[in-house]
């Protein structure tokens, strides 16, 4: 398992390879294949990671939430959607809710959730690795391997199913 850590810095030493390996999946993958060879990774690395003991998607990324969404999270947790929209969120360019800072603040001193039953897609959905048409989204792919490890542990693998050369 890769220490998180250190993930920002094995990734951003992998950045170019990478980079250079999604020009050869682009020319040599098959794009139903390779969705199920994502998906299949994912199933097996999230069997080993557990995103709790992670959450750095939570402390890096910004969180985006539908209008919604949002209603349903103020709700379950019991708060001010409009003190919590002028405190906390502004609204991005899809229209969506996002907090002014990258670190969610749903995310508690321990690591926990507060809106684990009620996450926005964006959350639930994250690292997309098991959604189809990865060979058209291999640069987000890429930037998400330096927060997540198990999008890296994912490229590395892939980089060994199709014989990359380095």
């Amino acid at each position: 398992m890769i220490n998180i850590d250190e993930l920002a810095i094995m990734a951003n030493r992998k950045e170019e390879e990478n980079l250079r390996f999604r020009t050869y999946l682009k020319g040599h993958a098959d794009d139903k294949e390779l969705d199920k060879q994502f998906r299949e990774l994912h199933e097996k690395y999230f069997k080993i990671y557990n995103c709790k003991d992670c959450r750095n998607c939570c402390k890096k990324l910004n969180t985006s939430m539908a209008e919604e969404e949002l209603d349903i999270i103020c709700n379950k947790l019991n708060l001010d959607k409009e003190e919590l929209i002028s405190k906390e969120l502004d609204i991005n360019t899809s229209g969506k809710y996002s907090f002014k800072c990258n670190r969610c603040k749903f995310l508690d001193d321990d690591n926990n959730c507060l809106a684990e039953n009620c996450l926005p897609e964006s959350c639930r959905d994250y690292p997309y690795t098991n959604k189809s048409e990865r060979l058209f989204s291999l640069y987000g792919i890429i930037s998400n391997a330096s927060i997540c490890p198990v999008v890296y542990e994912i490229l590395e693998e892939l980089k060994k199913i199709y014989n990359f050369k380095r």
